[in-house]
């Protein structure tokens, strides 16, 4: 993307913001379910890794049911921008929350911790709020990077304005010194937010696991990352329950047991199926959620 077009998509995020204020949100709304439609139509590519894990989590319907879920799905996905938008709008997004009084606990002992996350609802609306709830959270967001996504630059900055470090991971880059970087920010009583169902570096280490009846690969870093430091860690999901509301659930601490280098492995295999166990639990639950469009899914094991 050239240096003249990026300018114009920071513009029209903003000019998305304005006419959210002035006209409503309505405006936005119908605006992103044009978006949604024009990449549904035109990225057969990205709709056929929906229609397979459709397919995985509804075994024998018809090719009709599976191209309807997808179009839930990528309906569904522009709530996500429009709602980070009229974020920035009005400043307010009502909200339950679930499981945040083990957070709570963790920031009043200095433990730190590891926040692992996933492409399921809006993770960037619950760090903001978060952030609002607890002002005392020291948080430290891992995140995709891509070169040419000048508004997802702009969201970023906003997080970085209220607190929160980011740290983004651009593909097929990264490696040791952002590890290390992170386990010396959770030794130091931080909590650090990771992806826990995507990987971002061809190079980065996986574990595999069991899901939806198929294997898959999940990276290894916060698992370890928690294992080295000691921290526990806590899932988190997030879901929309209604019309720019959410419901965002924290699991209780989970530590990850003492291993001698040679049982490290084990041990850290069973917190992947652990955490693939939740994600397949949380997604049966609200399947249209699911914003993770690149090939996911392996083979069905034997």
């Amino acid at each position: 993307m050239d240096n003249q077009v990026k300018p114009m998509l920071a513009l029209f995020y903003r000019l998305l913001i304005l006419l959210s204020r002035v006209v409503g949100p309505w405006s936005c709304d119908l605006i992103a379910r044009g978006i949604a439609a024009g990449y549904f139509v035109f990225s057969p590519r990205r709709v056929a890794v929906s229609l397979r894990f459709y397919q995985a989590l509804f075994p024998r319907r018809t090719r009709a049911y599976y191209l309807g879920c997808a179009w839930k799905q990528y309906r569904n996905f522009t709530s996500v921008y429009l709602d980070r938008i009229l974020l920035d709008a009005d400043g307010a997004v009502p909200y339950t929350r679930s499981g945040w009084e083990h957070l709570e606990a963790a920031i009043e002992r200095n433990a730190g911790g590891v926040i692992l996350m996933s492409h399921l609802g809006n993770w960037e609306i619950a760090a903001h709020l978060m952030k609002q709830k607890l002002e005392r959270l020291r948080l430290a967001l891992f995140m995709g990077a891509r070169a040419k996504a000048q508004i997802e630059r702009i969201q970023k900055e906003d997080l970085r304005k209220k607190g929160i470090r980011i740290i983004a991971a651009e593909k097929n880059q990264g490696g040791t010194y952002d590890l290390l970087e992170a386990l010396r920010f959770i030794q130091s009583g931080g909590l650090v937010s990771m992806t826990g169902d995507k990987v971002w570096n061809t190079g980065q280490r996986v574990v595999s696991a069991t899901f939806l009846g198929h294997d898959i690969f999940l990276p290894e870093a916060p698992h370890l990352l928690a294992m080295l430091s000691g921290a526990p860690i806590f899932v988190f999901f997030s879901r929309r329950t209604g019309n720019r509301q959410y419901h965002f659930s924290l699991s209780p601490p989970i530590y990850m047991e003492p291993a001698s280098r040679s049982g490290r492995a084990a041990v850290i295999r069973r917190s992947v199926q652990n955490y693939s166990n939740l994600l397949e639990k949380n997604l049966r639950e609200n399947p249209f959620e699911w914003y993770h469009f690149e090939p996911f899914l392996g083979l069905k094991p034997p």
